[in-house]
């Protein structure tokens, strides 16, 4: 019997979360050539469509993040989730809201909002170095 409770002890640990931060090579490159400024794997993102609407749709989604002076990158692994480049086209905001910073995209019907706690609690500088990526990608309205 001992063997078995063993085997499925290490099933069950073997079944855990894998990490969300690997980034396909070409990725990882562009990012490494741009500079990353900050970097966090793991964390949990609340993700809410219509934000401040009548009936907003959230999810928790776990995810890593890159910033770097010009992209904001929230990925999980190969999936990207959000990327803001200085091609984005859609509105861009960075808001603080206590212990969590908030990344704003589009506007109306078609915003979302991508929220998260800092895992070194910087909410600061996670919220300064992220405007800055944004600064530096010009944003242009959408037709």
């Amino acid at each position: 019997m001992r063997p078995r409770q063993l085997m499925v002890g290490l099933l069950l640990l073997g079944c855990g979360a894998e990490s969300t931060a690997r980034l396909p090579v070409d990725l990882e490159a562009r990012v490494e050539r741009e500079g990353v400024v900050r970097r966090a794997a793991d964390l949990t993102f609340r993700y809410t469509e219509a934000p401040g609407r009548r009936s907003p749709r959230w999810e928790d989604r776990r995810a890593s993040i890159v910033v770097t002076p010009t992209t904001i990158l929230i990925h999980k692994n190969a999936k990207v989730g959000l990327e803001v480049t200085p091609r984005t086209r859609r509105d861009v905001t960075i808001e603080r809201d206590g212990r969590r910073v908030r990344v704003r995209l589009g506007q109306g019907r078609a915003e979302v909002l991508w929220s998260f706690e800092p895992p070194d609690g910087d909410v600061e500088g996670w919220t300064r170095d992220l405007r800055a990526a944004v600064r530096r990608a010009p944003q242009e309205d959408v037709p």
